[in-house]
């Protein structure tokens, strides 16, 4: 059986969970409480980081690394394009996410009032959340220029980009931090992805403290 280790408010997590059920590879799913530091988990993932897949006796940490390991080994359906230039767009957008992101909102929405209550590091910082809800509408409005001249973010086709921005998103809007109705292509690309099966998991997940909002696993938001 193969295994991922995951915090379900995880973006990366999130990434990996949808790129396996996409290609639908069976995973057993273990919750990981990553910042308590298990002399198991660290034995697994020396960087104490979520996700880490186990696949038979191979452990594979790096969410990135993973979904392109995934993409190597079962190759339909594709999250990557074929030729160069567009594989290129792909890894640019999934940095992007991954990267800016995650630096510019969901560290500082899902981390000041999120993980601080989990990890009991105290209240959060009122400027980080400013901050983060300011540069969320920057990005909305850089999703809807990308999707107002194609029909994924990459290009034609559904690809890991998607999937990196929806995981993040889809742990904002778990915490009502997206305001969908800043974009309406914006909104109709995320219900797009919100519909399909590989989905289904993450609409159901449930964390102790956050009850989900009443919108969050509606497919007709």
């Amino acid at each position: 059986m193969n295994r991922l280790y995951h915090y379900p408010l995880s973006p990366f997590s999130r990434k990996v969970r949808l790129s396996l059920a996409e290609k639908r590879i069976e995973v057993e799913l273990v919750e990981e409480r990553f910042w308590e530091k298990d002399a198991d988990f660290l034995r697994r993932n020396p960087a104490g980081k979520v996700p880490v897949l186990q696949m038979g006796n191979r452990m594979m940490a790096e969410s990135s690394a993973i979904c392109e390991y995934l993409e190597e080994l079962h190759q339909t359906p594709s999250l990557l394009p074929n030729d160069a230039d567009s594989r290129y767009e792909v890894r640019r957008l999934v940095a992007w996410f991954d990267d800016k992101f995650n630096s510019e909102v969901t560290s500082k929405l899902m981390g000041e009032r999120v993980f601080r209550k989990i990890m009991g590091t105290g209240y959060p910082d009122s400027a980080n959340v400013k901050a983060g809800s300011k540069a969320i509408k920057y990005h909305l409005d850089y999703m809807h220029w990308l999707l107002d001249q194609r029909r994924w973010l990459a290009g034609n086709e559904l690809s890991l980009a998607d999937f990196a921005a929806a995981a993040h998103l889809s742990c904002l809007d778990y915490v009502s931090d997206v305001d969908w109705n800043r974009s309406e292509i914006v909104k109709d690309w995320y219900a797009k992805i919100k519909s399909r099966p590989a989905f289904r998991s993450i609409l159901a997940d449930q964390i102790s403290g956050f009850p989900q909002p009443s919108h969050y696993s509606d497919l007709d938001f």
